[in-house]
């Protein structure tokens, strides 16, 4: 069976040794003793009309814990580049749905420093090529790209599965979708396990997208379509570059 040392020897060159002492997105020690709370969700900011007790006296008084820190309102357009470490320290769960089979899944593949090998197993599978049934290994920083997004909106209050239309494919299921028409590169990258096409309900594609591209770790294609679930964003991890599909 492949598994991700493999990937990461073989495609990325890169050695296994190097990949699990630090999260491929951020920079955290294996040995930090700081962790955050995973999937904290953000308490709503309200107008006051006169001055406000503060926080833990006001707890204090209705006989109730204190509430969590409060988060600023979300931007009109995230970035990624405004998380601080105890982000990247946490332990990551991603929550996917494939469309195209019906398959939903919410896996922790992250902890303490190191992939869970059995859960990028499982990742990968759920990002097979659903026409063809054949599964291959998938770039791991592919998958912190897609976490980091999910994770990130979540603290405003957007918690929806990542919506992967398309993750690997074969050169045959990519042909395929050339020759009807649809808009898929002779050399994808989806073909070396490398590029997922996303979406995420109630977030605009143009908001979604500009967040991808925020990461810095790839390209990242804007596919704009009408109807109720708007168009997608294509991720991957080759060369830095934006265009619209």
């Amino acid at each position: 069976m492949v598994t991700r040392r493999t990937f990461l020897q073989q495609g990325l060159g890169l050695t296994a040794t190097a990949f699990l002492g630090t999260p491929l997105i951020g920079c955290a020690a294996r040995s930090a003793t700081h962790t955050a709370t995973a999937g904290a969700k953000p308490v709503a900011h309200a107008a006051a009309a006169k001055p406000a007790r503060p926080a833990t006296q006001q707890a204090q008084l209705d006989g109730g814990p204190a509430p969590r820190a409060e988060l600023d309102p979300p931007p009109d357009i995230f970035d990624a580049q405004a998380l601080d470490l105890e982000f990247w320290l946490k332990p990551r769960v991603i929550e996917v749905t494939r469309p195209a089979s019906g398959e939903r899944a919410k896996i922790l593949y992250w902890k303490d420093g190191d992939i869970i090998d059995s859960a990028y197993q499982e990742l990968c599978h759920l990002m097979r090529d659903v026409n063809g049934k054949e599964t291959a290994p998938i770039d791991p920083k592919l998958f912190e790209t897609l976490w980091g997004t999910q994770a990130f909106v979540a603290r405003y209050g957007i918690e929806q599965p990542l919506e992967i239309l398309s993750g690997y494919r074969t050169a045959t299921s990519n042909r395929k979708l050339i020759e009807s028409g649809v808009p898929a590169a002779r050399q994808s990258l989806h073909i070396e396990g490398r590029a997922a096409d996303i979406r995420i309900a109630n977030l605009n594609a143009e908001v979604l997208g500009g967040l991808v591209r925020s990461f810095r770790q790839g390209g990242v294609g804007f596919y704009y379509r009408a109807g109720p679930r708007g168009g997608w964003i294509h991720a991957d991890t080759g060369l830095k570059r934006t265009w619209k599909g």
